[in-house]
């Protein structure tokens, strides 16, 4: 499927996603569109696994993805995956804004955390953005997405059916963090329609 560059992208889109992700994110990015807004992605996983499975994802995406390095950049047409066991933030304003990796303190009980990148984008970023939670167990990104939902963000979570845990983006709905539930695989045509 072609998505036209359009003025209803967001100019950036942040995933957050645990148990059941790794499945969940591959079938999200395969239809990603190449120009895709600069994406950002926590996933839980253990560190030795990060640049294996962004090897698998850049296969299988038209879009190029990295893992996210310290003082990197944000383009178009790249997606970011934290690294294991560092969380990722977006630093900086504007034109200078960058990624930052640290080793503070697990939040939720993970490093990476997806509140610590959701909280960190609805503080820094001015554009247009999506925050999507997908399947995991607790709660981990929940507060962090309504706080991009406070700021404007366009915000969504999978739904139960397709979801092979249904913790992460259940929270997220009940607290009022994600404005829809949705299939997996509606995701991309939600994000870019």
């Amino acid at each position: 499927a072609g998505y036209a560059r359009h003025a209803s992208w967001p100019d950036l889109v942040g995933i957050g996603s645990s148990t059941g992700g790794v499945e969940a994110l591959m079938a999200v990015l395969s239809t990603f569109p190449a120009d895709c807004p600069p994406t950002l992605i926590v996933q839980h996983l253990p560190a030795a696994f990060t640049s294996s499975f962004c090897a698998r994802l850049d296969k299988i995406c038209k879009a190029t993805v990295v893992e996210g390095a310290n003082g990197a950049e944000l383009q178009r047409g790249h997606v970011y995956v934290a690294p294991g066991a560092q969380h990722m933030t977006l630093v900086g304003k504007g034109a200078g804004q960058r990624l930052k990796l640290s080793q503070e303190d697990p939040v939720n009980g993970h490093r990476p955390s997806v509140d610590m990148l959701f909280e960190s984008l609805a503080e820094t970023f001015t554009g247009k953005m999506t925050g999507i939670i997908l399947t995991g167990m607790g709660r981990d990104g929940a507060q962090g997405l309504l706080r991009m939902r406070e700021r404007g963000a366009r915000t969504m979570a999978q739904d139960e059916a397709t979801s092979l845990v249904y913790g992460m983006p259940r929270v997220a709905y009940e607290i009022g963090a994600a404005e829809r539930r949705v299939p997996l695989a509606q995701v991309v045509r939600e994000t870019f329609a």
